[in-house]
Parts: C-alpha cells; sequence; structure tokens
C-alpha cells in the first residue's frame, strides 16, 4: 500500500524581523498560492497538515477549500530555529552549509539539523502510519522540508536545499516507512 506525501514549501513571504510566525505573503506569493490549489486539487489529495507558521498555511488555505478539508497544523513541523540573534545574510550560509556538513552543529540559541530532523520526523512518520494509503499535503519550509527528505535518501541535503524555490511541491511516494519515489511538481 503507498502513501503520498506532498511536501509544499511555502510561497513568497515578505521578511519581517521578529515576526516569524506570522508572517503572510507576497502579491506574488498568493498568486503562486493558487497555482498550486490548480496543480493539487484533483490529486486525490486526503488531508491537509501543515507548519503552525502563517506562511506555510496560507499556502494550502485555496486547496482546503476547494477539497473542502481543514488544515491541520503539527507544532513541530515549524521552521527551525536558527540563532538566538540576528544572522547577517553573508554569514547565513556558510552557517547552514556548515549545518550540514556538521548535523550537530547550531548556532547559539539555535537548532542542530539533528534536532530539527529528529522533531520534524516523528511528525512525518507517524502521519505516514496513521494516514497509510491516502494522499496527504503538507505545507513546510525548505529546510525543515529538506531534513525530512534527507532522514530517507541522504542525497537531499545542502545543495537539494539551495536549488528549492518559493513555492516549490515535492511528491513523494512511500511503502511503509521507504521513500520509492520522489517527483517534483512545481515547474516555474
Amino acid at each position: 500500500m503507498k502513501t503520498i506525501i506532498y511536501m509544499v514549501r511555502h510561497t513568497e513571504s515578505p521578511y519581517t524581523e521578529g515576526n516569524e510566525r506570522t508572517r503572510g505573503l507576497t502579491l506574488e506569493g498568493k498568486m503562486k498560492a493558487e497555482k498550486i490549489t490548480e496543480i493539487l486539487k484533483d490529486e486525490g489529495i486526503n488531508i491537509i497538515i501543515s507548519s503552525p507558521y502563517a506562511r506555510a498555511i496560507l499556502t494550502l488555505e485555496g486547496l482546503a477549500k476547494e477539497l473542502e478539508l481543514d488544515i491541520q497544523i503539527f507544532e513541530d513541523l515549524r521552521e527551525r530555529h536558527f540563532s538566538d540573534y540576528m544572522i547577517s545574510h553573508e554569514e547565513f550560509m556558510p552557517a547552514m552549509k556548515k549545518m550540514f556538513d556538521e548535523p550537530d552543529y547550531a548556532l547559539p540559541g539555535g537548532e542542530s539539523n539533528t534536532v530539527c530532523q529528529n522533531r520534524s520526523v516523528v511528525v512525518l512518520k507517524n502521519i505516514l502510519e496513521v494516514h497509510k494509503g491516502k494522499k496527504v499535503a503538507i505545507g513546510t519550509h525548505g529546510n525543515v522540508m529538506t531534513l525530512m527528505m534527507n532522514y530517507f535518501n541522504t542525497n537531499y541535503g545542502f545543495d537539494f536545499m539551495n536549488q528549492t524555490k518559493k513555492p516549490d511541491i515535492y511528491k513523494l511516494q512511500f511503502k511503509d516507512l521507504e521513500l520509492e519515489v520522489v517527483t517534483r511538481l512545481w515547474k516555474d
């Protein structure tokens, strides 16, 4: 019995410091969320689950309305906490690369890849068990999505994360807890 997971990375969101959980979508992000609905509305999705962050929820809101489904929120699918201090753009990518090279490394006050992956994979494994044989859309973030996919196949790492887009959609086919096939559905 196959279970299909649609990993939906959120669309563009205006960056507002100190407003991580409540950031909405840009105008372009809202238009791309409509495109996500068009791509996924005929996939036969049974369940919609999301990170608690507004940008992830809003990305799937149109699909939920179209399919007349509620969006279930799971706190442990939230974006990873990178640091307790402001990270400059110049230091962000080298730090991110180091986190993938050394999974237990974390910036001060932040989560390591190991910690973030462990909390999110517990949720994903539960989804795969509870919704076996179903099709589930998950509203997520680039780093969290990559770490969940990486747990099942180490080819999904730093380079993969850097080539993903906002938004992006990956269709993951599982047999029990084995990731069999990954197909990218988002077309730029």
